[in-house]
């Protein structure tokens, strides 16, 4: 995937209530215009990386892309759970994420208990990787560290390519 790191900010927006209540794994939600803007080449599935809320602490983070099969969603979305205990909900705030690499591919499954443990055994994963150098470097990106930086100064930063006044909320890393 080319397209890898790809760096994205967005509000947090309430999705379908599913990740703390049914699978005890708290989700923040992009709008529907950040995963509108993905490139092609970001396909649905698993990945990992890092994220922050506002300007707070860089934490690790899993984020399934897609149309969630198990459950049989028409929308497509953009799920980060954020590995870390929050005490509160937090809807409203930016979420800036950085995605690292690609898990697997999203897939259907038998039981809600079969998708619980593939979510938990992608998180163990996403927390190894992570802890490699090539993928540590980047919890200490500028993306982070500015919340001026905009999608589109961090794409003319690494891209010296032009960049569309439209595109708000999604940059990409290169």
């Amino acid at each position: 995937m080319k397209s890898l790191p790809y760096f994205c900010r967005g509000e947090v927006v309430r999705g379908f209530g599913r990740g703390s209540k049914e699978l005890g794994i708290p989700t923040a939600n992009f709008p529907a215009s950040v995963v509108e803007e993905l490139p092609e080449d970001i396909g649905t599935g698993i990945y990992y990386g890092w994220a922050s809320l506002d300007n707070g602490p860089i934490h690790k983070m899993v984020m399934s892309i897609g149309w969630n099969p198990y459950y049989k969603n028409t929308i497509k979305s953009m799920e980060t759970h954020v590995i870390h205990n929050f005490k509160e909900d937090f809807y409203g705030q930016t979420l800036n994420v950085v995605m690292v690499g690609y898990i697997r591919p999203e897939r259907g499954f038998d039981s809600l208990d079969a998708l619980i443990t593939a979510i938990h055994n992608d998180i163990e994963e996403a927390k190894q990787r992570l802890d490699l150098p090539e993928h540590l470097k980047l919890k200490e990106d500028s993306f982070f560290k500015d919340p001026t930086t905009t999608p589109q100064d961090k794409m003319a930063a690494t891209t010296m390519t032009p960049i569309s006044a439209e595109s708000k909320h999604i940059m990409n890393g290169h």
